[in-house]
């Protein structure tokens, strides 16, 4: 048995802020969706993620989740330099022991995104 991909959802009340979030700030675009469901799957280099609203089959309180979407990128520091005025931040640029650039950010509904890149 072959696993072939890895593809989050995200859960949101507010469908349209987080679109709007993902295609205009981080430059996602939309592969398809259906808003009679209020679902989308969003692609960007290869990388692709879903959004949805609350449905029937998964009970919604509150947007929550234990850990971080981290992306690997090849220019950390111009995403930063595009990003940090327009987001809110979780931890600024910063390099790591473990040679990794890397910052974090919030996403509308308190997702946490992180952004990194090798540096050795």
């Amino acid at each position: 048995m072959i696993f072939k991909s890895l593809t989050p959802i995200i859960t949101t009340e507010k469908l349209e802020e987080t679109l709007s979030f993902y295609t205009q700030i981080l430059k996602f675009h939309i592969e398809d969706q259906n808003t009679d469901w209020g679902w989308a799957r969003l692609a960007k280099d290869g990388i692709e993620m879903m959004i949805s609203q609350p449905n029937a089959h998964l009970e919604h309180q509150k947007s929550t989740f234990t850990g971080s979407f981290y992306f690997e990128i090849d220019d950390v520091e111009s995403l930063w330099q595009e990003l940090r005025d327009r987001v809110s931040i979780c931890y600024e640029l910063e390099t790591f022991p473990w040679n990794m650039r890397e910052f974090a950010i919030f996403d509308p509904n308190g997702y946490i995104l992180q952004f990194g890149q090798n540096i050795e």
